[in-house]
């Protein structure tokens, strides 16, 4: 039965490569007939030169997925949808910027952080943050099934930093609700983790970081 109301209203899952985002979204959007956006990455024509070359690339993918990131988010959030009342994104914008934090130089970063405050400013905040964690093997497993050519060199080293990009972040976002799921041993297939997800996401949290368990 899909749900017909929620507390939360645009619900923003976050996580590493390979946690399953995408994969989940989709499901709740079906149970909740709800408004999705997914990310296109594969749109991003520098993404296979960066993983062979990182120092080469990595403004380019970067600057490319923050405009992509930019336009889709402001065209999807702008718009009313008065038959949809729930907003389900596999990415929010924050995402930008950790991911140059961790690929950029130095003075690379600092150049693309001040595009990306500009272009933050115009966005609502989800009601509600979700981020995926799974343990860096989980996650190798995931993008090696999956079998995209230009994800074969991912590193667990790539991997562990990303998530700690995440966590740093989190550390410091006092005034956004925050939940943390650890879906380690999680099949997003299984009728009951999918119930018990939902039940997760329609609940109302205080600004910070809650954590559970699948």
């Amino acid at each position: 039965m899909k749900a017909t109301s929620t507390v939360n209203n645009f619900i923003a899952i976050e996580g590493n490569i390979g946690a399953g985002k995408t994969t989940l979204c989709q499901k709740l959007a079906a149970e909740w007939d709800a408004r999705l956006i997914l990310e296109q990455f594969d749109d991003n024509p520098f993404l296979p030169f960066f993983y062979e070359n990182k120092e080469r690339y990595a403004f380019s993918v970067e600057l490319f997925f923050m405009t992509e990131r930019h336009k889709q988010l402001q065209e999807s959030l702008s718009q009313i949808d008065i038959f949809r009342s729930v907003t389900i994104s596999d990415y929010f914008f924050i995402k930008t910027l950790l991911f140059a934090k961790n690929n950029l130089s130095h003075e690379e970063y600092r150049l693309f952080q001040r595009l990306f405050q500009i272009l933050n400013t115009t966005f609502p905040k989800p009601d509600l943050l979700v981020y995926l964690h799974r343990p860096i093997e989980a996650l190798l497993q995931n993008i090696h099934a999956r079998g995209r050519a230009y994800e074969k060199d991912i590193t667990p080293d790539y991997l562990l930093k990303i998530q700690q990009a995440y966590f740093n972040y989190f550390k410091n976002l006092a005034q956004q609700p925050i939940l943390l799921i650890d879906a380690s041993n999680a099949d997003f297939d299984q009728p009951e983790t999918l119930e018990n997800i939902k039940i997760l996401l329609q609940k109302k949290y205080d600004n910070g970081i809650h954590r559970v368990t699948l």
